[in-house]
């Protein structure tokens, strides 16, 4: 059995496809591609497979990540670069593997590995509006925000987990565009909280997710590079 974890980019039309069809497109198109995939036990088996951290829907990236369990135990198994290219050829467009690892031995999942997301999310407001909401977030000591929980209202200091928001130089379609580095541990911050949870409250207009980022042995590493990893992507020629 092999256990690998791919990177992959989502952009286009299909961001405005939901995590659970994303689900479905990966399903489908590993059954298409014939990727010999290892099944759990019982009355109802399921290929196992794990996903990352939910991306919102509308919103691209270049770093989405899934963990597959292949099984190897065929006279010719199939090789990483091999599996990467037969599922370039089969995903739609939109979204294209990227880079790929590797797992070995016993590792945590990606919900509980990611520590923070980079992102960036460009706005509708004003250069004023936008300087005035940055000065807030930079200088307050405490960010509350008011969520619902099953249910309930729930009140949260949110600043322990904004770890980096600055205001780009380039802007998108003549709109200003705000780099958030947001934790997700013990909860992730989504980029709309953080939007909200000032007056003036800015509004999105485009949302772009770059990094994931693991914090282990004091570095920051990507996904692919967490401990246990053999990584594959110089393998992976189209990557």
């Amino acid at each position: 059995m092999i256990h690998l974890r791919l990177k992959s980019s989502k952009t286009g039309k299909i961001r405005f496809a939901s995590h659970r069809d994303i689900a479905k497109v990966w399903e489908r198109t590993l059954r298409v591609s014939s990727i010999p995939l290892v099944y759990s036990q019982g009355f109802s088996p399921r290929p196992k497979i794990a996903y990352g951290l939910a991306l919102p829907t509308g919103a691209e990236s270049d770093c989405e990540y899934i963990d597959i369990q292949i099984d190897n135990s065929k006279e010719t198994p199939l090789q990483v670069e091999e599996i990467c290219g037969l599922l370039n050829s089969n995903l739609p467009p939109g979204i294209e593997i990227n880079g790929a690892s590797v797992m070995e031995g016993k590792f945590p999942s990606l919900q509980q590995t990611v520590t923070s997301c980079l992102w960036d999310i460009t706005v509708n407001e004003d250069d004023t509006t936008v300087d005035s909401w940055l000065d807030r977030i930079e200088s307050e000591n405490e960010i509350v925000l008011r969520r619902e929980r099953k249910g309930k209202e729930v009140i949260d200091d949110i600043k322990p987990l904004v770890y980096l928001v600055r205001r780009k130089n380039k802007k998108i379609d003549g709109r200003i565009t705000v780099q958030a580095e947001l934790g997700t541990q013990p909860r992730s911050l989504r980029p709309s909280e953080l939007l909200r949870s000032l007056e003036p409250h800015l509004s999105e207009y485009k949302l772009y997710r770059r990094k994931q980022i693991v914090e282990e042995g004091g570095q920051r590493l990507d996904p692919l590079e967490v401990a246990g990893a053999t990584q594959m992507r110089s393998l992976v020629g189209a990557l």
